[in-house]
């Protein structure tokens, strides 16, 4: 969401900014606030989806097909904001104060500045009033603001993370707090989906792209390689598919056809390393397109092309 009040900056944005975001623009800052402060409850609800799934998860409940199922009911989250831009300097109230009449809005803060206006950003950064700033007369001013809006939107929300993170082991959280595997794994999310979660049971990424496909990365300890290629075995793998398994070049869907209630072959795929010494290997699988439609999973793409054309609100 952006606010500025200048249209002719606003109908600039609507052109530049990626065609697959979501953008809404407002001129007036009470119109921007009003619409802001209805937010906080359907973040309240998201939160409490999710706590659920995990809740049920503890019950014996598994999580994938949970994790699906909430993927297809709860397309109203696409909806919820997840970053704001606000100009500081409007005449009816600067962007810090603006701001500050979202104190329930969980979102992201990006404050836009002139000249006069950087020390007054720095500041309001060190105090942790906005997360990011940029000043608004840079020549690339357009990239800066892509870039900027497109790492917030990829941080994943605190809340929801501490929710997931209840499902890993603890061996699983010190591979992930690893920085070199850390910064790994976002690129490889943000590259093939719009939307995933890291879980722990079974340990692994459940992502969906904006067309709305599910696949499933894997993740493994090469410790623990001799003890998939043991249940692979038991599902009827053998010989040179075994070797495979044992060497870390391919990895086995053994875990998501259980959590799924599948009863076919079990498929292998090309493995590949993650983290500065291989610490994690990882493997890509699709998800049966008979999932998707079981849950009727509507992608962000999907919801997108539904939504109204970009326009300047009052």
């Amino acid at each position: 969401m952006f606010l500025d009040d200048d249209p002719d900056y606003l109908e600039m944005l609507a052109v530049v900014l990626p065609q697959d975001w979501h953008v809404k623009l407002f001129l007036r800052p009470a119109q921007c606030i009003n619409y802001l402060l209805q937010e906080p409850p359907f973040w309240e609800a998201d939160a409490w989806n999710q706590q659920q799934l995990v809740d049920q998860w503890r019950e014996g409940k598994p999580l994938i097909p949970q994790i699906l199922g909430y993927w297809a009911r709860y397309t109203e989250r696409y909806a919820m904001t997840r970053v704001f831009v606000v100009d500081y300097s409007m005449p009816a109230m600067n962007g810090l104060q603006a701001l500050a009449e979202l104190v329930e809005w969980p979102g992201s803060r990006v404050l836009l500045t002139g000249q006069a206006d950087e020390q007054i950003a720095v500041q309001a950064f060190n105090r942790g009033l906005i997360d990011q700033f940029i000043a608004k007369q840079a020549p690339d001013i357009s990239r800066r603001l892509v870039s900027a809006v497109s790492h917030l939107m990829s941080t994943p929300n605190a809340r929801h993370a501490q929710t997931w993170r209840a499902t890993l082991r603890p061996q699983h959280s010190t591979l992930l707090r690893l920085p070199s595997v850390a910064r790994e794994l976002a690129a490889f999310a943000s590259k093939q989906w719009s939307e995933y979660v890291v879980i722990g049971d079974p340990f692994g990424v459940l992502g969906m792209d904006a067309q709305g496909a599910v696949s499933w990365l894997q993740l493994e300890t090469p410790q623990g390689l001799n003890a998939l290629a043991e249940l692979a075995e038991v599902e009827g793998i053998a010989g040179a598919g075994l070797e495979q398994i044992r060497s870390g070049r391919q990895l086995a869907d053994i875990e998501l056809r259980q959590a799924l209630g599948r009863a076919q072959p079990v498929q292998l795929m090309p493995a590949f390393a993650m983290g500065q010494n291989g610490e994690l290997l990882a493997a890509l699988f699709p998800v049966p397109a008979d999932e998707h439609n079981r849950a009727r999973i509507q992608g962000y793409g999907e919801w997108l092309r539904r939504q109204e054309q970009r326009k300047v609100e009052g």
